[in-house]
């Protein structure tokens, strides 16, 4: 059979299936969609979850319903969705400790954080914060960086548990000082929170979701915030890196979907993404809890995932840091 015949063959069997392809995405979705929280309700995770949630419904005519599904830092939710078929109807919306840190943290995973999934979209960044309690002699993040280095005995410092993004930042702290301080791991942010504000803790680095309301109250002071950049939520805070070169940690989260999606479903549940990141009502719902949204191809997504997992992951076998 000369290849020109098969051509005139085939030619028609292929249009139809890309026919059929693109009607089976332009039908999706056809029933309920489910967005996996690995986190407990009414955290940012959370809030931003169910705002997708809303305005996903509303665009693309089906219920996107929210179900938290937490525990053993973000692990159990996330493997229910990379165990999940990779048809669009469920989906994660994580953040970046459980895809970029928990393989080097736990001795054993029931997933692998980069390959088991499908990254659709960088959500947002959140305004990671280092807070010290009022009674801390320093004003500002030079003055503590002095004080560190001269009074590392007589400071302890806040997580919500061994491994966290708090424990993370305040270790990579202590690394780029040469210092020790004390670690006092929590059960979750809120009691970490809390106890800094009484002063039963001196340093505590989380999401201004959790610090700034006590800086406003006058129990915590805001030295720095975590990223590479200052953030544009907070212009007149210097990043820790300022006093500290080299130091950075970005806390970001992301929508994810089971490993093996069709690109073409994943570019349409992006776009329809980046249209409710868009929104000025949810930018403004979002940095009012200074959280900052971000909008973005699955491809640049993908780049960034890959890079924080290598980055993460060696950075926390430096540091010995290990969950059990």
């Amino acid at each position: 059979m000369s290849t020109l015949f098969k051509r005139m063959i085939l030619a028609p069997v292929l249009a139809l299936a890309s026919l059929a392809g693109a009607a089976a995405h332009a039908a999706y979705p056809e029933k309920p969609v489910t967005l996996i929280v690995p986190w407990a309700a009414g955290g940012s995770t959370d809030i931003l979850a169910r705002l997708l949630s809303e305005h996903l419904t509303q665009s693309m005519g089906q219920p996107f319903i929210v179900e938290n599904r937490s525990g053993a830092s973000g692990n159990i939710g996330s493997n229910f969705v990379a165990r999940a078929k990779p048809d669009g109807y469920t989906l994660l919306v994580g953040s970046m400790s459980t895809h970029t840190m928990n393989q080097a943290l736990f001795s054993t995973m029931p997933f692998d954080g980069v390959e088991d999934f499908t990254p659709i979209a960088e959500l947002a960044l959140v305004t990671n914060t280092m807070v010290v309690s009022s009674s801390v002699p320093a004003n500002t993040l030079a003055e503590f960086v002095d004080y560190a280095r001269a009074n590392a005995d007589k400071i302890a410092y806040a997580s919500a548990g061994t491994g966290s993004t708090n424990h993370l930042s305040a270790a990579m702290f202590e690394k780029a000082l040469g210092i020790q301080m004390t670690h006092i791991p929590y059960r979750g942010g809120a009691p970490a929170v809390l106890d800094t504000a009484a002063d039963r803790t001196q340093l505590f680095f989380s999401a201004g979701t959790q610090t700034l309301p006590h800086v406003k109250g006058g129990k915590l002071k805001l030295l720095a915030v975590t990223e590479a950049q200052r953030s544009p939520l907070l212009p007149d805070v210097p990043t820790v890196a300022e006093s500290v070169p080299g130091y950075e940690m970005a806390v970001w989260y992301g929508a994810f979907g089971p490993k093996g999606m069709d690109p073409a479903l994943v570019q349409r549940l992006n776009k329809e993404i980046n249209a409710v990141l868009a929104r000025p009502d949810v930018v403004a719902k979002m940095e009012g809890m200074a959280v900052e949204v971000r909008q973005g191809t699955p491809e640049a997504f993908d780049t960034l995932l890959r890079a924080d997992a290598a980055k993460y992951g060696k950075l926390v076998k430096e540091l010995g840091i290990q969950v059990e």
